[in-house]
């Protein structure tokens, strides 16, 4: 199995929900995020804002779906059909093991 995270906009977020949803993996956890990426931050005037929000969506998948899963998130998250500075990051992990807590029983 595989965690993906998912660093997105969050503009984006209800529409890489949905798409997921649509795709067929309900199974997502949403949390609200700060940070910065290559950009360093964003200028306004004489303005710095070193830590831009940013929402993290997290969704755990067999390996087989990787695939499906990345190209769904990318192609909700993405702005415009060329993307822009600051759409985001996907990060694949393995996971070793789930479980369910309400039952103690161990994934497959």
């Amino acid at each position: 199995m595989l965690m993906i995270k998912a660093i997105v906009r969050p503009e984006k977020s209800a529409a890489v929900m949905q798409a997921l949803l649509d795709a067929g993996y309900p199974a997502v956890t949403k949390v609200e995020v700060a940070g910065r990426g290559k950009q360093r931050g964003l200028k306004v005037g004489e303005v710095t804002y070193d830590e831009i929000p940013k929402e993290m969506l997290i969704a755990v998948v067999h390996d087989a779906d990787k695939d499906l899963l990345i190209k769904t998130i990318t192609m909700a998250a993405k702005t415009g059909t060329k993307g822009a500075f600051g759409d985001g990051k996907i990060f694949v992990s393995p996971v070793e093991e789930v479980y369910t807590i309400s039952s103690g029983v161990k994934e497959a």
